[in-house]
């Protein structure tokens, strides 16, 4: 029986990361569920935040817990930003190259709800592309791609390992002694999402069955600007780094409505800004666009290059054309709960990092482009800690079952379109309690009929969602609710 030193999930910035510290010598897997770069670092524009000198670290921690509405769990965002300056020389270190300025210095830009410029960007607005890229470079382990996870071995506080999908019917069991999971959010159970397709929270569901109680799982963040009108699955996101560098949000008469619903009008918290637009739109009925006026053409295509060709693509010239510009999911700041050192809590060898995790370090709303950097620096801590804790699994004391799945049934497909409607209708930007209990009631009758695999842990997500956005009687940051009228 063959044992892995490490079984990791997924294939973005914090699967990638950890992989890359993880010494040579340790056998290490790699699963993907499609092929490595169908994960939201690939896709992630804006940048990477750090905090720019250790002056900047106080600032950067309290940018954090206010765009978090001081939800946050403060000792997370101290380990995040005092973490930030050596992780990022690391990956500098090791070859990752970042924009410069024209003196030859990191070029620093701005996003909505920091106080100052503390993002580093690659290759203009393909920041996270850059990253992955770089990762794989790097890759010195076995990776399988097309490998779906179906189930986690879990009997009395450890993980034995996982069970995936290799094809629509071929099942495999690994064991390892340490398992990451760093599998992603929840995009695809929304019917607007800027994330790959492939992530689909459920990795989340297992944890749910397994009697880990996910957290925090009503945080959820809306992008605020992703173009409006395309037929794709996963919308075009027009990056927060767009308005921090000047452009802006009109409607379709030109004008500029934000400042009358938050004092930094384009960069206020995305929470805030989605919410705007959202009513906005509702009240006046008319179009909403990213007007790009503001800016010159060749500065344009030299700092947004990838922005300006997809858009192109689309039959917008930049920067001369506006763009139709709704909301769309983005971002799960809740998850599968650990502490600090990335290790789920109850679990003595199972860890969880990246936006598959909740630290805490988001609270109720993610800042910008903190999300590539608690990849980097949790995927960090979690290596450290396990390979100080040593852990080792006898594969045979795991005498649980090992199931027969099926992946997909013929009833998955319109259960599953339906979700994602649901999901969008009733557990989006504006919540309604009555919506949100007739949600989950349809879910759960979903969960009564016999879907496949992969959907039933979709729907064991979507319902944990749907009850913590029930159970939090209050609006706060991201989970903002209309009272239903007595």
């Amino acid at each position: 029986m063959q044992v892995y030193d490490y079984l990791i999930i997924g294939s973005g910035v914090a699967g990638l990361n950890a992989a890359r510290l993880l010494p040579k010598d340790k056998k290490v897997l790699l699963l993907c569920k499609k092929s490595p770069w169908e994960c939201n670092t690939f896709w992630a524009q804006g940048g990477i935040a750090t905090a720019v000198d250790e002056e900047d670290i106080a600032v950067h921690i309290q940018d954090t817990m206010t765009a978090g509405v001081d939800y946050n769990d403060k000792k997370a965002v101290e380990i995040l930003s005092k973490n930030s300056l050596s992780s990022i020389h690391d990956l500098i270190q090791a070859g990752l190259k970042f924009d410069l300025n024209a003196k030859g210095n990191l070029a620093f830009t701005k996003e909505a709800a920091h106080s100052r410029s503390r993002i580093l960007h690659a290759d203009g607005d393909a920041t996270g592309r850059m990253i992955h890229m770089f990762l794989i470079e790097q890759f010195p382990h076995e990776m399988l791609t097309e490998a779906v996870v179906s189930d986690l071995l879990i009997k009395d506080g450890i993980c034995y390992g996982a069970q995936f999908f290799t094809s629509e019917t071929k099942q495999k069991t690994v064991y390892a002694h340490n398992t990451i999971i760093a599998s992603g959010g929840v995009g695809s159970l929304y019917k607007y999402h800027t994330n790959s397709t492939a992530i689909a929270g459920e990795v989340q569901g297992i944890c749910i069955e397994k009697g880990i109680k996910l957290k925090d799982m009503e945080m959820l963040q809306f992008h605020p600007t992703v173009v409006k009108g395309t037929h794709f699955a996963r919308k075009p996101l027009l990056s927060e780094a767009l308005r921090g560098e000047g452009a802006y949000i009109v409607d379709e008469d030109n004008k500029r409505f934000l400042f009358d619903y938050h004092k930094d009008g384009e960069l206020a918290p995305r929470d805030v800004v989605s919410r705007a637009i959202f009513d906005y739109a509702k009240k006046h009925k008319k179009g909403i666009f990213l007007s790009f006026e503001s800016f010159e053409k060749n500065f344009f295509k030299k700092r947004f290059p990838n922005i300006y060709a997809n858009l192109k693509d689309l039959g917008f010239e930049l920067p001369f054309e506006r763009v139709p510009i709704s909301p769309a999911f983005h971002y799960t700041m809740g998850g599968i709960p650990t502490d600090t050192d990335g290790k789920v809590l109850g679990m003595k060898n199972l860890y969880a990092i990246g936006e598959a995790a909740c630290t805490g370090v988001h609270g109720a709303n993610r800042l910008a482009s903190n999300s590539l950097l608690e990849g980097v620096v949790f995927s960090k801590l979690a290596v450290e800690h396990s390979l100080q804790n040593n852990f080792k699994i006898s594969h045979e004391n795991y005498t649980n079952k090992i199931k027969s799945y099926i992946r997909n049934q013929e009833i998955d497909k319109p259960i599953k379109d339906n979700l994602r409607r649901i999901m969008w209708d009733t557990a989006a930007i504006v919540r309604e309690e009555d919506k949100l209990k007739q949600s989950l009631k349809t879910i759960e009758e979903y969960l009564q009929q016999e879907v496949g695999r992969l959907l039933y842990l979709r729907l064991l997500t979507a319902k944990a969602i749907l009850e913590a956005a029930i159970n939090r009687k209050e609006s706060l940051g991201a989970h903002f609710l209309i009272r239903n009228e007595a």
